[in-house]
Parts: C-alpha cells; structure tokens; sequence
C-alpha cells in the first residue's frame, strides 16, 4: 500500500522570508513528497525545505542534498561544446558529421542544431507526437514497469544514436523544433571524440573543478546517489494492483550527457551564475546560447522566458525523470538566482505533468517578480511540463 505523504517543515536558513517558506510549502501540498530550494537574490541568500525526505518517514528534504538533475545537464552539456567552438576545436555551424563520421548523420545537421534540437533526431527515449501517438524507443517513463525491471541496464551512447537513427526524422534539418535527448548524446560523443576524453573527465576538468562543485557528480553507469539526498519513487501496474517502488538507485546511462549528472542547489546556484556572469564563456558564444528558438524559447542547452509582469528576463533549464527533478533560474547577469531540488512520485501517466508548470511558474513569481503570481493552485499553467 502507498504511505501517504506527511508534509513537514524545516527552519529557514538566512534572512527570514515566511513567504518562500510557504510557497514551497503549497508546493508540497501539490502532491509532491518533498522540495528544497535555494534563493540568491539581494537580500541574500535563503534556502528552505518542506515535505519529506522518504516516504512513511518525518524528515524533511536535506537542505543541500543530492538530487538526479536530469535535463539541466543539458545546459553543462552544451556549455562544454560551446568551450569547445570557442578554442576553434568545433564549428558551431559544422556538419555534426564531420567530428561524427561513424553514424551516417545527414550532413544538414550541424552542431548548432544539436544543441537547440532542431536536428529532426528522433528522440531514443521515445516520441509523444501531437495527435497522442507514443512512438517507442527504450524503456523510459512512459514505459511503466518495464522501465522499473530495466533500471539497472547499461546503455552504450552508440547504441542510443543508433535506436535512434534508425526510426524516422521528426522533420528535415533546421526546419522544426522537437526536443531530442538523442541530441545531447551526440553533444557528448562529439566531446569526448575532439577531446579525446570522456564526457565525465571534461565535465570535471573544464567546470566541476574550476568552480569548486563539490555535490556534483557524472555518474556514468553507476546507480549510486551520495548521501544526504531525499529519496524518488515511481508508481506502476503490476497483475492488476499499483505498486510505488523506491528508485533512488538506477543506472542513468539510458539518458547519457543528456540528463544523467547528479548535483545540489547550491552547485546549480553556483553554475548558472557563474554561466550567466560570463565566467564560462566569451560573450559572442553567451549570446549564441541566449538567443531562443521562435518556436521554444529554447537556445543552446538554455531556456529563455519572461518572468512575468515587471519579472524581466530569466535564463533556465528544468529536468524531471523517475521521481526526482531540478529546477535553475537566473536573471541575464546571474546576480539573482532559483534552484530547488523535488522529489515525488513518478508513473507512466505522468500524473504530476500538470502541476510541474505550476511549481515553475509559483516559485519564478515569487523570487523575481514579488509574488504577483497568488498561490501555486491559482497560478496560470504553461503548456510545457518539467523537460
């Protein structure tokens, strides 16, 4: 039987802002078990939890815990090539191909589209289309328990592009927009091919160490999350009856450079600051990253958005997979900053994909533009879950 969630609160660490508190608080009530987040702004910094850490249990999330930040490795990911294009090791408008021979990718394709998925790649961990059609990949979380059985696998990157490619373009290069992890495979590939090291070795090297990240981690293929972290669940159908399994542990290399590194609010406060300051990247290839695709918002490995009313402009990237989620924001010159780390249960129908925007739109209301947006069950949904 599922335990049922216990929301609990935890004390405030900084100035005291009671209105942070209870925003995460209805968060919580939402439906997630737990989150934690993380304020920099100019009244310092502020970080607060509530909810729980574990299912059945009273602690509430670790303030500076570990948590899978899936798709906000994207933005590490596509950092690290644009390093890259900076020391004219690779062209940002080059034929993928050419530092991927092995694949046979349509020369269109070019590093730049990789990057803001508008390659056409077909996406391995499968494609929801627009009139309702799944079209399959690997396990993933629209595969419910066949994904729980297959947690533990290894996934070989070539093996992912190659699923990938041989399922049909989402449309020809450059002229659509379609979110691809399959993309940032390749990103890495293309690393650790002009590099010559692994995606884990450069991500260390070029932005790990240098900024001191000392919560994150790439995992590879391990299964292992360092403690302190809350814990992640996923709810599937088995002979007719729900179950909710604990999946904290499970090998993310089914997702790769594209969703797999392990990190704190703190590391992500501290990374998409120092990105958004210019500290990572000249500023020609910074406003490369920042200009958003008309039909996303999405540029390379970076979201785009109005904050709201009188909000400004936000950088960010969100990521959510199997019962643990990240988010990162920061205004254009990083001196204000949202990171939160949310755990919750996951299942193939993707039952919180509603609320997801509301958490989103909540918190980004609250911290940059004062609180305009009401209560998270009254703030306006975006059409776009968690990605």
């Amino acid at each position: 039987m599922e335990k049922s969630l216990h929301t609990t609160k935890n004390p405030a660490v900084g100035p005291d802002r009671p209105e942070l508190q209870k925003a995460i608080e209805e968060i919580v009530d939402l439906g997630l078990v737990g989150v934690s987040l993380r304020v920099h702004d100019e009244r310092g910094e502020w970080v607060g939890s509530a909810g729980v850490a574990e299912l059945g249990e009273t602690a509430p999330p670790p303030t500076d815990g570990r948590v899978r930040i899936s798709s906000n490795t994207k933005t590490f990911t596509a950092t690290l090539v644009l390093q890259l294009v900076a020391e004219d090791k690779v062209g940002l408008d080059a034929p993928a191909a050419d530092y991927l021979p092995g694949f046979g990718l349509d020369r269109r394709i070019t590093v730049r589209m990789l990057l803001q998925h508008t390659s056409g790649v077909f996406n391995h961990t499968g494609e929801l289309l627009q009139d309702g059609t799944v079209v399959p990949g690997i396990p993933s979380t629209i595969a419910g328990k066949e994904w729980v059985d297959n947690r533990f696998k290894t996934y070989r990157p070539e093996e992912l592009v190659r699923l990938a490619l041989s399922k049909p373009a989402r449309f020809e290069p450059g002229t659509g927009w379609s979110y691809s992890n399959t993309n940032y495979v390749l990103a890495r590939l293309l690393i650790e091919k002009v590099t010559g090291h692994s995606c884990a070795e450069v991500t260390q090297e070029r932005i790990v160490g240098p900024l001191g990240l000392s919560g994150t981690i790439v995992p590879g293929t391990s299964p292992e999350i360092p403690a302190p972290h809350a814990h992640a669940y996923y709810r599937y159908e088995d002979a007719g009856r729900q179950k909710t399994v604990d999946v904290t542990r499970h090998n993310p290399s089914w997702i790769a450079a594209g969703g797999d590194m392990i990190s704190t609010t703190r590391d992500l406060h501290t990374f998409i600051s120092a990105l958004a300051g210019g500290k990572l990247l000249p500023a020609p290839l910074l406003a490369e990253m920042r200009t958003p695709h008309p039909q996303s918002g999405f540029g390379l490995g970076l979201r785009v958005q109005e904050a709201g009313p009188d909000g400004g402009i936000v950088l960010f990237h969100n990521g959510g997979h199997g019962g643990h989620a990240a988010l990162m924001y920061s205004t254009p010159d990083g001196s204000k900053t949202l990171t939160a780390a949310l755990n919750y249960v996951d299942d193939a129908a993707l039952s919180l994909a509603a609320v997801f925007p509301k958490i989103q739109q909540r918190l980004v209301q609250e911290v940059f533009c004062g609180g305009q947006a009401g209560s998270a069950d009254e703030a306006a949904e975006p059409t776009q879950p968690a990605g």
